[in-house]
């Protein structure tokens, strides 16, 4: 008598087994990566308190403007690049009793900067005493994304707590949580809180106070200045975006918080000259920034984008858009006056 064994059931082979294994023990290695990464808050959130600290180790502002822009100590605020990263908030404290601190990020632009506005006033219980907005030549874009030209972490300002946890999984945060761990639980220096960074020591040690070469740069001026048009080739066909996201700014902050926008200094080889392709995209955009701020009372416009002494001296710039101490004490001077101006 023979007998046969059949089976409809597949033989399952060990190493399927093992796959969905590892498919697994990587699964639960990732999730408990990133609910590690989320519960240390590596950049100071504020999005977990578990290893609470104030403040963060010394940084660059792109990473540590999440702690700054989020410190209540401040009640009032500087956005922008390096063209207003010069301006000190103790000394601004000093002639108008309020607390800044210095929120501009270097190589920014108004996409960048709008999202660390909208991060400070996210993080405030009350209405903030001032804003400084440094609207310099990347507000003038026509670029209607307003793209950013260098890297920027939107996603530790991000609004959504899902899109910030989906992002803490990457190399930089691998490397900054011990870091975090260090800062919290060591003795490393905390960052200055209120952001200030004072760039003449670099620039004098690169040598642009005293290098001939790098002199000369400031004796030159860009190529489009030198055709002179009879009319404006585009009059009436410019849009600017950022005109548009300053006027809803504009429009949205709280009626006691005072707005200050400064179109930054340059010497006077970048000023545009009239009846010139820069010279009238410049007019148009002034325009459209001035037109953004409509008549919302407590706002004021600080132009030092013009030709003035202060503007045709050699020794008080860098280059052609990064000016020296003495003028940012003016512009200080001028943003302090344009604040006690207001009732």
């Amino acid at each position: 008598m023979s007998s046969s064994i059949s089976s409809s059931e597949p033989v399952r082979s060990p190493w399927g087994g093992f796959a969905l294994t590892l498919v697994g023990v990587a699964v639960a290695l990732l999730v408990a990566i990133l609910a590690f990464a989320y519960a240390v808050d590596p950049y100071d959130t504020g999005r977990s308190s578990l290893f609470e600290k104030v403040g963060v180790r010394p940084q660059g502002p792109r990473t540590a403007a999440a702690s700054r822009g989020r410190d209540e100590a401040y009640n009032a605020a500087i956005f922008g690049n390096s063209h207003i990263q010069l301006l000190s908030p103790e000394r601004l404290k000093q002639s108008t009793g309020l607390d800044f601190v210095q929120l501009s990020v270097p190589a920014s632009g108004p996409k960048e900067q709008l999202v660390l506005i909208d991060w400070f006033l996210r993080h405030r219980d009350k209405a903030p005493e001032a804003i400084v907005i440094s609207a310099d030549e990347e507000w003038c874009t026509l670029d209607p994304t307003m793209a950013n030209k260098k890297p920027f972490p939107f996603w530790l300002f991000s609004a959504n707590p899902l899109d910030y946890a989906r992002n803490l999984l990457r190399y930089d945060i691998l490397e900054e949580v011990p870091r975090r761990l260090g800062y919290v639980f060591g003795d490393e220096e905390r960052a200055r809180p209120d952001g200030y960074w004072n760039y003449e020591p670099e620039y004098r040690n690169l040598g642009y106070a005293t290098d001939p070469t790098l002199r000369q740069r400031l004796e030159k001026r860009p190529e489009s200045d030198s055709q002179v048009l009879d009319q404006d080739p585009m009059a009436g066909q410019r849009h600017f975006p950022a005109a548009d996201s300053l006027k809803a700014l504009a429009g949205s902050l709280p009626a006691r918080t005072r707005l200050v926008v400064v179109f930054p200094p340059n010497y006077k080889n970048y000023l545009t000259l009239p009846r010139t392709a820069r010279g009238y995209q410049d007019q148009a955009c002034k325009a459209a920034l001035r037109s953004a701020l409509g008549d919302r009372p407590r706002t004021a416009l600080i132009d030092w984008r013009v030709d003035r002494p202060e503007n045709r001296d050699p020794d008080l710039y860098f280059d052609l858009t990064h000016y020296r101490l003495p003028i940012a004490h003016l512009v200080e001077a001028d943003i302090a006056g344009a604040l006690k101006q207001m009732p």
